[in-house]
């Protein structure tokens, strides 16, 4: 498959955005600057770019409590990110939402949850209201491999193949739900295997090759659009830090997570694959690294000095009325 010049640099800017954004959410939150807990999706930046490039704004994806980089792959607001993790007023959830609940409509990102298997039901919701409207669109859920053992997605599998819906399911699995690694807790060993007993199409790829994804995550959104139906994506791929920030990782040694860090960055891979080929240059892709360190240190510099919401904001964004 031949990218474009220019998805290609899109593809490396999204990449590198949300591991400099990651990265630098680890530093503050150890600071003590930022309320809550966070979970960094730092080394699985390709499944979430190589997923929502082939999206668009009327297109909606549904995440985990990891939302961080599938927040800016579909286009979220990097700065007012920042801002809500920090929460604060002019958050993309007027500060009230935090990490675990970023959520921008606008951008079709139905939001980050902290529910384990919680996005698969709405993306459901969301794909059926595309097939009733018929307008072409389609929805995603992103899911871990400790969300796939839940029944909350055997539910949304099950409907998603009954009705036909324009529905893509992708599990991340990065090998360690919470502290339980995947193979002891998923009893088939396959979990793209097990999704197939459902009645859709699924497939197995390499989450460390941003080629990989792009290519199975096209094909599913295509057959979606066609009318075709559902289909899965498990995606195999790791997580540089803990489950959350401040997890001691009793479950794997430091020599493992460098060990990850050195064979397994997606990053490093799509750098070495597209300079090697000749299609992009080393030093226009540091040009873009350093811009990204620049937008997210005037992101950080932005959130430290924005206000928090008012108290009165307690008591609103609580119930809808009709």
């Amino acid at each position: 498959m031949q990218l474009s010049r220019d998805t290609l640099l899109k593809a490396y800017r999204q990449m590198s955005t949300i591991r400099h954004f990651e990265e630098r959410v680890q530093e503050e939150f150890a600071k003590g600057g930022i309320p809550g807990f966070v979970h960094l999706y730092a080394g699985e930046e390709a499944s979430a770019v190589g997923t929502c490039l082939h999206l668009s704004a009327e297109d909606h994806i549904a995440s985990t409590h990891r939302g961080h980089g599938h927040s800016i792959a579909k286009g979220c607001d990097v700065e007012r990110m920042m801002l809500e993790i920090f929460g604060k007023k002019e958050g993309l959830c007027a500060g009230k939402g935090g990490s675990m609940h970023i959520a921008d409509l606008g951008q079709g990102m139905l939001g980050a949850n902290g529910i384990v298997g919680g996005a698969p039901p709405l993306a459901v919701g969301a794909a059926l209201a595309a097939k009733t409207l018929g307008n072409g669109s389609v929805a995603v859920a992103f899911t871990g491999d400790g969300g796939s053992s839940q029944g909350t997605t055997f539910e949304a599998l099950n409907l998603a193949v009954v009705l036909q819906l324009p529905a893509i399911f992708i599990f991340e699995n990065n090998e360690d739900g919470e502290s339980t690694g995947w193979r002891y807790a998923v009893g088939s060993g396959d979990i793209a295997a097990r999704v197939r007993g459902f009645g859709l199409p699924s497939v197995k790829i390499d989450g460390d090759d941003f080629f990989a994804v792009y290519e199975a995550a096209g094909e599913a959104v295509a057959r979606a659009r066609r009318g075709e139906g559902p289909s899965a994506i498990e995606v195999e791929t790791v997580r540089f830090f803990g489950h959350h920030s401040g997890d001691p990782q009793r479950y794997r040694s430091r020599e493992d997570v460098l060990k990850l860090r050195e064979e397994r960055d997606c990053i490093k891979k799509f750098r070495l694959r597209v300079t090697a080929a000749g299609l992009l240059e080393r030093a226009e892709l540091d040009a873009i690294d350093r811009e990204n360190a620049a937008l997210i240190e005037r992101a950080v510099a932005r959130a430290r000095a924005a206000p928090p919401p008012e108290d009165a904001a307690l008591l609103t964004d609580v119930y809808l009325a009709y």
